[in-house]
C-alpha cells in the first residue's frame, strides 16, 4: 500500500506547484542561484572519488566513492535523530509501458502508459530504513525514494489503473541494477564524517549523473548537496557510436566488409585445418 500510495504522489506531484514553494525546498549547493535564505547550522561538505567515468569496449561497471563531513557553526542539536541519504540518478528519458494479453491465441499489446521522464539509473544509499529517517512530505517535495524519482505521465491516460503499469517498470529496472535502494550503504562516524559507495552496472546509459546527498534531522531537511558525474563513451566505443549516428552509410558498408572477411577467413581457416 505504501508503494503504491508513493507511486500516485510522485507522478500527480507535478500538478502540485503549492508543495514546490514549501519553505523546506532548500537550493541545493553548489552550482543552484544563491539565494537570501540564511545559512544552516550544519552543512555539508562533500566529494567525490571521480568525476567522470569512461565507457570502453570492455566496460564492466564502476565503483564511485561518495565522502564527506558535516560542517557545524554551533554544538549538535541534542535529540535530533541524524541521517544522511545520498542518490545518484542518471540521464531522464521517456518511457513507454506496454501490457502484452493474449487474445485469439497470439500476444499482442492491449495497453500502455508513457512516462515522461524516468531515470536510465537510479540508485538511493541511506543511513538507516528510509521510512525511519525520512518524511513524506520532504520526500515528496525532494524526490528521493525511487517510485518519486520518475516524473508525470505523457499524454493522456487511457488505462483505469496507471499504478501496475509504473510498479512493472521499477521491477524490471532493479531485475536489471539499475533502480536500487541500499539501507545502511551511507556510513555516519561521530555523526560528522560519511561515505557511500556505489557499484554501477556495466549497462550504464551515457550522459550527466546527478548526485544528491541530503542531510536530515528526524526526517526534515537540513541541507542538500548536489554535484554531477560525467559518463561518456571513450575510445574505439566513442568512434563506432560517432560513426553510426552521424555517417550511417559508410558504417553499414565497414559492417558489411567485416561480415564478408569474417566469413572469408573462417572458410580460410576451415580448409587448412582440414
Amino acid at each position: 500500500m505504501i508503494r503504491t500510495a508513493l507511486l500516485a504522489l510522485g507522478l500527480c506531484a507535478v500538478t502540485l506547484p503549492a508543495l514546490a514553494q514549501d519553505q523546506q525546498v532548500l537550493p541545493a549547493r553548489p552550482g543552484m542561484p544563491i539565494t537570501n535564505r540564511p545559512e544552516p547550522d550544519e552543512q555539508i561538505v562533500a566529494g567525490l572519488s571521480r568525476d567522470n567515468i569512461g565507457i570502453t569496449t570492455s566496460f564492466d561497471g564502476s565503483q564511485i566513492l561518495i565522502y564527506g563531513a558535516i560542517k557545524r557553526e554551533t554544538p549538535e542539536p541534542e535529540g535530533q535523530k541524524l541521517a544522511v541519504i545520498v542518490t545518484l540518478e542518471g540521464p531522464l528519458g521517456p518511457v513507454t509501458i506496454r501490457k502484452k494479453s493474449r487474445e485469439f491465441g497470439i500476444w499482442v499489446n492491449t495497453a500502455s502508459v508513457g512516462v515522461a521522464a524516468a531515470p536510465s539509473y537510479y540508485a538511493v544509499a541511506t543511513s538507516g530504513p528510509l521510512g525511519d529517517i525520512l518524511d513524506r512530505r520532504t520526500d515528496t517535495q525532494q524526490r528521493i525514494s525511487i517510485p518519486l524519482a520518475m516524473r508525470a505521465f505523457s499524454g493522456p491516460i487511457t488505462v483505469d489503473d496507471s499504478i501496475p503499469f509504473t510498479e512493472a517498470l521499477v521491477d524490471i529496472r532493479k531485475e536489471q541494477g539499475l533502480y536500487k535502494l541500499e539501507t545502511g550503504g551511507v556510513h555516519i562516524v561521530d555523526n560528522t564524517l560519511f561515505r557511500a559507495d556505489f557499484a554501477l552496472p556495466a549497462n550504464l546509459t551515457e550522459g550527466d549523473y546527478k548526485t544528491r546527498i541530503f542531510l536530515l534531522r528526524d526526517g526534515k531537511l537540513v541541507d542538500k548537496y548536489q554535484s554531477a558525474i560525467e559518463v561518456r563513451k571513450v575510445g574505439l566505443e566513442r568512434w563506432l557510436y560517432t560513426l553510426a549516428h552521424e555517417n550511417a552509410a559508410l558504417y553499414g558498408l565497414l559492417s558489411l566488409a567485416l561480415a564478408v572477411f569474417a566469413g572469408w577467413a573462417a572458410a580460410a581457416i576451415f580448409r587448412f585445418v582440414r
